[in-house]
């Protein structure tokens, strides 16, 4: 195997030749000397040409077009011509492919680490991003339902009929079990303390409460984050890799009323009900605890749960979990609408649309439980 070889001399007027020869694999990299041949060619004057000869190469694989990359950004830099005719075909094939297939928006990058200080103010341009776009998303889904209720929206019905069939009927198998079990987390951690007091048929009215007032919309929200919400991001965002998007654009419709309103509308019809279920659900579960464990009757654990629950714990869990649905929808459809154009971009954005989704959900849950207590429901 003979070193990588290169000799750089001129060539005419204004002209250089540039002489590659040897095998020029991967092996041999540190026989080079590509510094030293980039500092070369920044010697050259402005405007000149380059003629790349590659007669005398032996094997080559990428270390050979690392190097014409960086021969070529050199002569760009500097406005020289470049003449890769005397090089292998395959090589020349491979040159014009990197200059006619661009890097992806959204492609991940892996580059040097930057310093902290340039990592904290680029997370801080991106959250001044994220806020202005989350603005003006929220300003577009308004207009959106202004539309609607003015009869002017432009979406499919059958859209919203499917939405509704996803986001609701599908997801009784996924709220069944988690609230299920939540009642009988509920109850089994408030009797283990009841029962120091000997108040174990109190535990109807924890997990009734519980369930009514708080438990049932938040596990039904993350619930939905993790299934509608990391869905509606990865289909919005798959549509914009396929440039689907940009295309209801040209032909004169709102993105946000085609693709978000369907999806919105369903998630607000949707969750009230399922927040009465996964109620329902939590309530059983507290009751087969009770009654299996606990010997509490069960004519009893329903008159209980029957006496401390009220109208007002019911619509404050509803009304909640109506709230959620649309932090839900517009943090999945945000995040898909905001996609990039790569594989690895749905994938981010389906990321960020659960733990965006997560936080808009606690967020809005503390405000509103803080509301209550101060108005005394």
């Amino acid at each position: 195997m003979s070193h990588p070889r290169w000799s750089l001399v001129p060539d005419g007027d204004a002209a250089f030749r540039l002489t590659l020869a040897g095998d020029w694999v991967i092996d041999m990299a540190g026989r080079v000397g590509l510094d030293a041949l980039l500092a070369t060619l920044r010697t050259l004057p402005d405007g000149a040409r380059l003629h790349l000869d590659g007669d005398g190469l032996g094997r080559w694989d990428s270390l050979l077009m690392t190097c014409l990359l960086e021969v070529r950004a050199a002569c760009e830099a500097r406005r020289m011509g470049l003449d890769d005719h005397a090089l292998p075909s395959g090589a020349r094939a491979l040159l014009v492919l990197s200059a006619a297939v661009p890097e992806r928006e959204g492609a991940p990058r892996h580059g040097r680490g930057l310093l902290w200080l340039a990592e904290l103010g680029e997370a801080a341009r991106r959250l001044w991003q994220d806020a202005l776009f989350l603005t003006r998303f929220l300003g577009e889904s308004t207009l959106a339902a202004w539309a609607l209720v003015a009869g002017r929206a432009r979406y499919r019905r059958i859209d919203l009929w499917l939405q509704i069939q996803a986001c609701g009927p599908s997801a009784l198998p996924i709220v069944t079990l988690i609230s299920l079990l939540v009642g009988l987390i509920l109850a089994f951690v408030g009797a283990a303390q009841l029962a120091l007091f000997g108040a174990q048929l109190y535990i109807a009215d924890l997990v009734a409460l519980g369930m009514t007032r708080e438990m049932a919309a938040l596990m039904t929200a993350v619930i939905m984050s993790g299934r509608s919400g990391a869905a509606f991001a990865a289909q919005i965002g798959t549509m914009n890799v396929n440039l689907e998007v940009a295309a209801l654009r040209v032909m004169g419709f709102d993105p946000v009323e085609f693709l978000v309103l369907p999806r919105m509308l369903a998630l607000i019809l949707a969750m009230p009900f399922l927040c009465l279920y996964a109620d329902l659900m939590g309530i059983i579960g507290g009751g087969l605890v009770s009654v299996t464990f606990f010997d509490i009757p069960l004519t009893q654990f329903v008159h209980r749960a029957a006496e401390s629950v009220h109208l007002a714990d019911f619509l404050i869990g509803i009304f909640k979990c109506g709230l959620f649905g649309v932090l839900i929808a517009l943090a999945g459809c945000m995040r898909g609408i905001q996609c990039g154009r790569s594989a690895s971009a749905v994938g981010e954005a389906t990321t960020s649309a659960v733990v965006t989704s997560i936080v808009f959900i606690v967020v809005a849950d503390s405000i509103v439980t803080l509301v209550c207590d101060r108005l005394g429901i």
